[in-house]
C-alpha cells in the first residue's frame, strides 16, 4: 500500500510540476498531521452532514448504497488539507463548492468553540467551472469514469486524443452552436475549445461557421493536443529522472511538515489533546 502511495505520490508530482516547472514547492506526502487534523475535524460534524453531499450521494447510488467509510469521509480530510495551512482561498472546481462549504463551516464552528483559530477559506472558481464528460453531457468529466471515452487525459497520446473527441456524443444538428440547455454535447465541445485557446464561446462559434461537427470536433481535438503537448512533454522527461521527483518529494514533504506541524499542535492544545 505505501509502495503505491509512493508510486502514485511521484507520478501526480511530475505532473505538478510539468504544469508549473517549479522547484519549491510542498507536496504533504507523508504529513502525518493531515490525517491527526482529519481525525479531529471528523469528531464536529454529523453523520448526515456528510451523507447529503451530492459526490457521495452519486457515487454509492453507482455502488448500489454500498460506499466505503474512507469515501464518506474523503470531505472532512480535503478541509484538513485546506486548514492545516490556514488558507485563506481555495482554487476549485464547481463540484466541490459543497466540500468548500464544509471546510468553512468547520473553521467556523472550530473558531465558535476554542477562539478564532482558522481562516475561513473562500473559494476561487475558474471562469470554466465544470468539464463535462465527452459521452454524457449531463455529467462532470472525471477521471474515475468507466468509460474511458468519456475523459480526456493530459498524457493522453495524439490518437488517444483525437479518437476520444471522434466519438463525443452531440446531436443530429449539424452546426457549431452553444446552447447549454439544449445542446449540450456541442455546448460541451466549445467550452472545451475556449479554455484551450484562451478565446471567449462568442470567439470559438464565429470562427467555426460552416464546420459541420464532424470536422469541428477534429479543431478541437487538435488544440487540445497543442495545449497539453508541452505539458506532456515535461511529464515524460520528469519520470525519467525518478531520483530528482524521489529528491523534491523529500524536500516538499520536509517543508510541509514544517508548516503543519505548529498548527497541529495548536490544535490539539485547544482541544485539550496536550
Amino acid at each position: 500500500m505505501a509502495l503505491r502511495s509512493t508510486r502514485k505520490a511521484r507520478g501526480c508530482w511530475s505532473f505538478i510540476r510539468a504544469l508549473h516547472k517549479g522547484h519549491e514547492a510542498a507536496p504533504a506526502l507523508q504529513v502525518s498531521e493531515h490525517t491527526q487534523l482529519s481525525w479531529i475535524l471528523s469528531c464536529m460534524v454529523r453523520l448526515p452532514r456528510l451523507q447529503h453531499l451530492h459526490q457521495w450521494k452519486a457515487k454509492t447510488a453507482k455502488q448500489k448504497h454500498d460506499g466505503m467509510v474512507g469515501l464518506l469521509t474523503y470531505p472532512v480530510l480535503q478541509a484538513a488539507d485546506i486548514l492545516l495551512y490556514k488558507s485563506t482561498h481555495v482554487p476549485v472546481g464547481e463540484d466541490q463548492v459543497q466540500h468548500m462549504e464544509l471546510a468553512q463551516d468547520l473553521a467556523q464552528g472550530f473558531n465558535k468553540k476554542y477562539g478564532e483559530f482558522f481562516p475561513v477559506p473562500k473559494s476561487i472558481l475558474t471562469p470554466m467551472k465544470k468539464v463535462k464528460s465527452l459521452r454524457d453531457p449531463s455529467a462532470k468529466m472525471s477521471k474515475s469514469d468507466p468509460d474511458k471515452l468519456a475523459t480526456i487525459g493530459i498524457t493522453d497520446s495524439p490518437e488517444e486524443i483525437v479518437q476520444k473527441f471522434r466519438k463525443a456524443v452531440t446531436d443530429f444538428t449539424s452546426e457549431v452552436t452553444y446552447d447549454p440547455a439544449s445542446r449540450g454535447g456541442v455546448s460541451n465541445i466549445v467550452a472545451i475549445h475556449a479554455a484551450v485557446t484562451g478565446l471567449s464561446v462568442e470567439e470559438v462559434v464565429r470562427r467555426s461557421a460552416g464546420l459541420d461537427t464532424a470536422r469541428y470536433k477534429l479543431v478541437v481535438a487538435d488544440a487540445v493536443i497543442e495545449k497539453f503537448a508541452p505539458i506532456r512533454s515535461e511529464i515524460e522527461k520528469l519520470k525519467m529522472d525518478k531520483a530528482h521527483l524521489e529528491k523534491v518529494l523529500q524536500v516538499g514533504s520536509a517543508k510541509a511538515r514544517e508548516l503543519a506541524y505548529p498548527v497541529c499542535q495548536e490544535v490539539k492544545k485547544l482541544v485539550g489533546f496536550l
